[in-house]
This record gives structure tokens, C-alpha cells and sequence, in this order.
């Protein structure tokens, strides 16, 4: 049953995250996590995102630009050495605060919740008009690779705050698509080899058959989405961008992912 449910889930936010370039390990995880402990839950979705990246690059691979690739991705590879590192080593951070909702105890970590914070300040920007023709200058892009790098790599989610800088470099929809889905492949590699040896403990050699049909659900749910970008327009993208960003820099805060 739990194959069935993940492959299902994982086409269908394949196909959404594909336009957004975020959002496929964020809502997995806590998918995987009805069925599996938390630490094999984390490798499962690792490693699906990863070739799910794989298969985007030889898409759309091709239309990333290179300026941006090497002023954003140099940075956000180096920061998730930096920031995969700190959380293999650094392993009794405790929660910021915790709370009781729906008869489950949430707890809140102070990382988590900085990165919900830049997220909303992201996603306003994104909605409100006044902010609609801001574009971040080139000597912003290093910045913005290596929170996201830095964030991804101690936590996981580095899409948001990589799709959060992206949309507001000046690129085309199919540039800004290619450039993420490179940058993204090249982090998730750094990060998972960093992780290598906690994945092999937690179990994941037990659960290939999962991993292959939710892999192969992923991107078929990516065949898809390059098959819409030629309907949609670069505002569908920001729109969608920033009302991603929000629900999931909520659920960041609330401590529900």
C-alpha cells in the first residue's frame, strides 16, 4: 500500500514542483514518514529527488545560463559542504519551542524557523506589485547560493530559498527552470555524498522496490510538467513560486515539516 500511495504522490508533485523548482523532498518526506522512521524517511526522499534531478537535467538541463550558473551554483555547492557538515556533526540542537496541536506535539528548531522567515519576506515580494519588476543584481546571486546551499545542506530545504533568488534574476521561464534543476542536481550530489554513510545504516538498501517506482513515478510526473511549460507563462511561475513559498515557510514555522 505505502508503494502505491508514494508513487501517486510523488507523479502528481513532480509535476507541480516542475514549474516551481521546490517542493518534491518537502512534501515527500512527511509522506514517507507515515510509513518509515524519521532518518529513513529523510534517505528514501534524498535519493528519489536526487535521480528525479537527474532525469530533469537531461530535459531542460541545457537551458540554464551559464552567468548565473557559476555566480549561484559555485557558492551554493561550497555552503552545503559547509552546511551538511554541521549537521552530521551537530546532532543535539533542540527546538526553539513546542507545542500541542490535534493531539501531536510539534516542536519548532531555530533553523527551520529562520528559514521560514526569509521565505515570507520572498514570497510578499513576489505578490505584491510594487516588487513585481525588482530583480536581484548579479552581485546579490552569490549571496543567494549560498544561503541556499548552506540552508539545503543543514537542512534539506534548499529549493525555496534557490527558487526564491532565481525568479528574480532576469531569466526567461525555461532558463530559470534549467538553471534550478542544475544548481539542485549539483547540491543534492554534495549533500547525499556527505549523508552516504547515515543512509546505508538507516535501512535503504532494505526498501530498493520503493524507490524505484516512486523514482520512476517522479519523473513521470516531470515528463509532464516539460510538457506544460509550453502553456505557462513566466507570471504563472512567479505566482506559483510565491504561494509555495508561503504554505511551505508556514509549515517550516509551525513545525509540521
Amino acid at each position: 500500500m505505502e508503494i502505491v500511495i508514494i508513487s501517486i504522490v510523488a507523479f502528481l508533485v513532480a509535476i507541480l514542483t516542475f514549474f516551481s523548482g521546490f517542493g518534491l523532498g518537502t512534501i515527500l518526506t512527511p509522506v514517507f514518514m507515515l510509513f518509515f522512521p524519521v532518518e529513513l524517511a529523510v534517505a528514501l526522499t534524498g535519493v528519489v529527488h536526487f535521480f528525479n534531478n537527474i532525469y530533469k537535467l537531461g530535459l531542460v538541463g541545457k537551458n540554464a545560463n551559464k552567468e548565473v550558473l557559476i555566480r549561484f551554483g559555485i557558492p551554493a555547492v561550497i555552503a552545503a559542504l559547509l552546511g551538511s557538515w554541521i549537521l552530521i556533526n551537530i546532532t543535539d540542537t533542540q527546538p526553539l519551542f513546542s507545542y500541542t496541536a490535534f493531539g501531536s506535539q510539534l516542536e519548532v528548531f531555530p533553523v527551520k524557523f529562520l528559514i521560514s522567515i526569509l521565505l515570507i519576506i520572498f514570497a510578499t515580494m513576489d505578490l505584491i506589485p510594487y516588487f513585481n519588476k525588482l530583480q536581484f543584481g548579479k552581485s546579490k546571486l552569490p549571496i543567494g547560493g549560498a544561503l541556499s546551499g548552506f540552508f539545503g545542506g543543514l537542512s534539506g530545504n534548499q529549493g525555496a530559498l534557490r527558487s526564491a533568488f532565481l525568479i528574480k534574476a532576469g531569466l526567461s521561464k525555461e532558463a530559470f527552470i534549467g538553471t534550478a534543476v542544475v544548481v539542485s542536481t549539483f547540491v543534492d550530489f554534495t549533500r547525499l555524498s556527505m549523508y552516504a554513510t547515515g543512509f546505508l545504516r538507516s535501512g535503504l538498501i532494505d526498501n530498493l522496490s520503493l524507490v524505484f517506482f516512486a523514482t520512476l513515478s517522479g519523473i513521470a510526473g516531470s515528463y509532464f510538467g516539460n510538457i506544460l511549460l509550453k502553456k505557462v507563462t513566466l507570471r504563472f511561475l512567479q505566482v506559483t513560486v510565491a504561494i509555495l513559498l508561503i504554505i511551505v515557510s508556514l509549515a517550516l514555522g509551525a513545525g509540521i515539516i
